[in-house]
């Protein structure tokens, strides 16, 4: 049982758990249950309230339902954040990649999102170079990076994979295309992040001390997933294992800078 798993976590003195699968949004289909991965959530916040931070990673739009985003707007362990895999944004290309295409759906879902739960951080990837991926189609996906302004975004070049569903389509994108592609998208993302950033400069955010290097503590705020997204790095002697208030002094295209708030330190 997952809430089991996470009493266990709880007790070992572990503060963040993070939901993942291949799509978290299909939990509790094979059980009858509908709109699981929220019903989920609730047992978690129930059974392990202090349990400091739940994450979830891996959702698709079209499964993300008004009672998930309610329950990750009311329910303060759940984190304002939330991994979108949406693979691209032109639908001719989504619909050979055999994904979801209905864009339109994709831009309900995040304007909703953004309009309920305060200070949401979405994070999502790309792939760039898919067999047929047009420059008209490429442009789309640029032109949807720009206006959705995601806090994060992981981008790779397409690699033909013998026995994939994309197999029969092969590879006939020069490599040079694709990273050039590549290069513009991550370009483009690097200067969103850095502004996205910029904007907490001044601000308080909780940090999940989790090392220390040369005098500096490092850290992940609820923006940062374990591994993939940035850091923060924090002046002083904060402890590992403690979530500190921070405050944002600084900014680079990825990570945050800041000194602790003694009176907010959790411990």
């Amino acid at each position: 049982m997952i809430v089991e798993e996470a009493r266990r976590l709880r007790d070992s003195g572990v503060r963040e758990l993070v939901l993942i699968a291949q799509d978290t949004t299909d939990y509790g289909h094979d059980l009858g249950l509908k709109d699981g991965l929220a019903v989920l959530l609730e047992q978690l916040t129930d059974s392990v309230p202090d349990m400091d931070w739940i994450r979830v990673m891996y959702a698709y739009p079209g499964y993300v339902t008004d009672h998930l985003i309610e329950v990750m707007a009311t329910r303060k362990q759940v984190l304002p954040y939330l991994d979108m895999p949406l693979q691209h944004a032109h639908p001719k290309t989504l619909y050979r990649m055999r994904r979801p295409s209905n864009i339109d759906w994709v831009h309900r879902t995040l304007g909703k999102m953004r309009s309920t739960i305060p200070n949401l951080a979405i994070r999502t990837t790309f792939i760039v170079g898919y067999p047929g991926e047009t420059e008209e189609e490429y442009q789309a996906l640029v032109d949807f990076v720009k206006e959705i302004r995601f806090d994060r975004v992981g981008t790779f070049q397409f690699s033909f994979e013998p026995g994939t569903t994309s197999e029969p389509l092969g590879d006939p994108i020069p490599a040079e295309v694709k990273q050039a592609r590549f290069e513009t998208l991550m370009e483009l993302q690097q200067g969103i992040s850095m502004q996205v950033n910029q904007s907490y400069v001044g601000k308080t955010l909780d940090v999940l001390i989790e090392g220390r290097d040369k005098g500096i503590a490092i850290g992940r705020s609820y923006r940062d997933a374990p591994e993939i997204d940035g850091m923060v790095f924090v002046e002083g002697k904060a402890r590992i294992g403690d979530i500190v208030a921070v405050k944002i002094t600084g900014a680079l295209a990825y990570d945050l800078t800041g000194v602790p708030v003694p009176s907010l330190i959790q411990v």
